[in-house]
């Protein structure tokens, strides 16, 4: 099909309204509806009412469904973004600290990340290297314009330094193509409370997947994670029961939270995201919590 072809014209924020209503959707406020479409989008908002329709083909909406319904799905969801948002950061920034720490200490300098010997995928360990220097073309941080101007720009800083600028999906890849021989990367996926490297591989790579979908503001609550995380039916520490279907927002959550509680013992995040499900439980099942999510050991609230 030629975009000349393309069946779907421009609307004006009026226009749009009008569909909607024409479709069966209750809007009682033309004004706000207007700030909503004008600083939301209709395109984005759509995501948040496909659900709520009751003919996908001719986009009419299921009897009673509100502009204010969708609106607060959409803030649901956002709020749930900005949490785990929060909680990813955490990891991601300890996964960095005990990648340079525990590496660096049994590799004995801060250039192993350069050193092909400690890596079994020479074209991953050569694609890592060409996004680090990607990133390092780019970045503006001073410490590593400094860095250059006190050592020249012939080498790489050391990894202490560069990877404070690396993603966390970088971070995941490096790790993941450590030799799994290395005492280090067993070590790493202990210090998150995991049995062994294997978990922390699968685990990150959820994260990842995760923290790009919050970091994008895409739509998380209902999202299926294609790349689960693999199932552990031994935690260390308080944890769920793994459910039949992985693939929902609520087994990727409780692996987040997990890992948090290891790392961040007494943060409010956990609590932040109790409250947020307790007032929204309509929300829950559609992201794959059990009726008794909050009787977990994981999701019991702490006082």
């Amino acid at each position: 099909m030629s975009k000349e072809d393309y069946p779907k014209g421009f609307l004006s924020i009026d226009s749009q309204i009008e569909q909607l209503k024409k479709r069966g959707m209750v809007i009682d406020n033309d004004k706000l509806a207007k700030q909503y479409l004008k600083n939301i989008s209709y395109f984005r908002l759509q995501g948040f009412w496909w659900e709520l329709q009751q003919d996908k083909k001719d986009h009419k909406f299921i009897d009673g469904t509100t502009l204010e319904t969708v609106v607060s799905l959409y803030t649901f969801d956002r709020k749930l973004r900005l949490l785990v948002f929060d909680a990813l950061e955490r990891i991601e920034v300890a996964l960095r600290t005990k990648m340079v720490y525990y590496i660096s200490k049994e590799m004995g300098n801060w250039w192993w990340y350069e050193e092909k010997k400690h890596f079994f995928n020479e074209e991953f360990f050569e694609n890592a290297l060409a996004d680090i220097d990607k990133e390092l073309d780019r970045s503006k941080e001073v410490f590593i314009e400094t860095h250059y101007a006190d050592y020249g720009t012939d080498d790489r800083p050391p990894c202490y330094k560069t990877f404070e600028i690396l993603s966390l999906g970088t971070l995941s890849k490096i790790y993941s193509n450590l030799k799994n021989e290395l005492e280090c990367k067993k070590r790493i996926a202990i210090e998150f409370d995991l049995p062994n490297e294997n978990f922390c591989m699968s685990w990150m790579n959820t994260f990842n997947v995760v923290r790009n979908i919050c970091a994008h503001h895409s739509r998380l609550w209902n999202r299926n994670i294609h790349i689960p995380p693999k199932q552990l039916s031994k935690p260390a520490s308080d944890f769920v029961t793994v459910p039949e279907v992985d693939i929902k927002v609520y087994y990727s959550l409780s692996c987040i939270l997990y890992v948090l509680n290891k790392i961040s013992p007494g943060h409010s995040i956990k609590n932040k995201l109790i409250e947020l499900f307790t007032n929204n439980l309509d929300r829950l099942s559609e992201m794959g919590f059990p009726e008794n999510w909050n009787e977990q050991p994981l999701w019991i609230i702490e006082t």
